[in-house]
């Protein structure tokens, strides 16, 4: 086992010391929650051992929580990034780190002479480079190392972190899968020791006599074999110009967490917030199908008074044509009364009474006439 400097806490629990810088999804900053958080403090956690009593570059530092972590394990640590403003911040966060200096500078053209360093480290940096400038990029940790120096770099495997989960990462300018990778660091590192990294979640049984051994298994209530490694989300690869430059020490299994659990907690949390969220779903449900049930009645209700109202409707129309009928009825009796009146008004009047004897001698001499 190769010793190291014990893990400072601080680094993985402080924000204050990247309160003026935010979180944009480019670069981690610390203090940003989630899976990012244990993903980026484990690879330079897993880079210590290889880095101690040695000159270090750590390409694309960004906030330079890395740097400073590697320098309590290294002899020297330059941490190189291209932008200014965050180098800035890197500067007076850690101007308590003798051995770490900040250089501005790009991964593809590194501000550092041939073989001046012993190990390169570069966590996540090669997908924000175009396809074109990649193979620049490996040349120049190439050429910056000394002849026996080791790489310990890292790479999103695409066909995991994007293809499968349909994601697209604004930053990423080209990523890569393992076949991709390999052919970016082979022509210069052809002794290569690759580890695949993802989160993996399970229980975790501790001996307090530690060996150095290790089992894993999956299963479930029914059977449990060895686990196998798991499908990778991400690459980190240790790789050299040959292999007696390897390091000869390695571990097949790493594990890492946050030294307050904090992460746990707030995994904790959102489950608990999921639980509570699905209750009140619940509920929700069974409101929304009382009232799906209580609009269902109404409209039923609504449906029958419009039933209603076309039957008041057409009895309205009958009675109407009913009604315009008797009216016209009515009207024409009316005339027909008025026309008897005037007859028998007529009738008895004296002008009748005297016509009456002339018009019974005509009628009768017309019935002599036709006879």
């Amino acid at each position: 086992m190769v010793a190291h400097a014990p893990l400072r806490t601080e680094f993985l629990t402080t924000e204050s010391m990247s309160a003026d810088l935010e979180f944009t999804g480019e670069r981690y900053v610390p203090g940003t929650a989630g899976e990012i958080a244990h993903e980026h403090w484990h690879r330079y956690a897993f880079a210590r051992r290889f880095v101690a009593g040695r000159r270090v570059l750590d390409v694309a530092c960004g906030e330079g929580y890395g740097s400073a972590l590697l320098s309590e394990a290294a002899a020297s640590v330059i941490g190189v990034d291209i932008d200014a403003d965050t180098l800035a911040h890197a500067r007076s966060a850690y101007a308590d780190r003798p051995t770490v200096q900040f250089i501005e500078g790009s991964a593809s053209r590194l501000p550092l002479a041939d073989g001046s360093v012993d190990v390169v480290v570069s966590f996540e940096t090669i997908e924000h480079l175009d396809a074109e400038d990649q193979p620049r990029m490996l040349a120049e940790f190439a050429r910056v190392l000394t002849t026996d120096g080791v790489l310990v770099i890292s790479s999103p495997n695409r066909p995991q972190y994007s293809d499968a989960r349909g994601y697209v990462n604004p930053f990423h300018r080209h990523e890569l899968d393992r076949d991709e990778l390999v052919r970016l660091v082979e022509p210069h590192f052809p002794a290569q020791r690759w580890h695949r990294q993802r989160r993996y979640f399970g229980s975790a049984l501790w001996c307090e006599e530690m060996n150095g051994e290790f089992e894993a298994s999956v299963g479930d209530a029914t059977m449990a074999v060895a686990a196998a490694p798991p499908v990778a989300m991400y690459f980190v690869v240790v790789a050299a110009r040959s292999r007696d430059a390897l390091p000869a020490a390695y571990r097949s299994l790493s594990l890492f967490t946050d030294g307050d659990d904090r992460e746990l907690d707030r995994v904790d949390r959102e489950a608990r917030e999921v639980l509570r969220l699905d209750a009140l779903l619940r509920t929700s449900d069974e409101q929304l199908r009382d009232q799906v049930r209580h609009s269902r009645e109404l409209q039923a209700m609504v449906e029958h008074r419009d039933d209603v109202i076309k039957e008041r409707d057409r009895v309205e129309a009958e009675l109407r044509g009913e009604l315009a009928r008797i009216i016209a009825d009515r009207d024409r009796l009316a005339g027909e009364i008025l026309a008897q009146e005037r007859i028998i008004g007529y009738r008895e009047s004296v002008r009748w009474w005297l016509l009456l004897p002339w018009l019974r001698a005509r009628r009768f001499w017309n019935r002599i006439r036709t006879a």
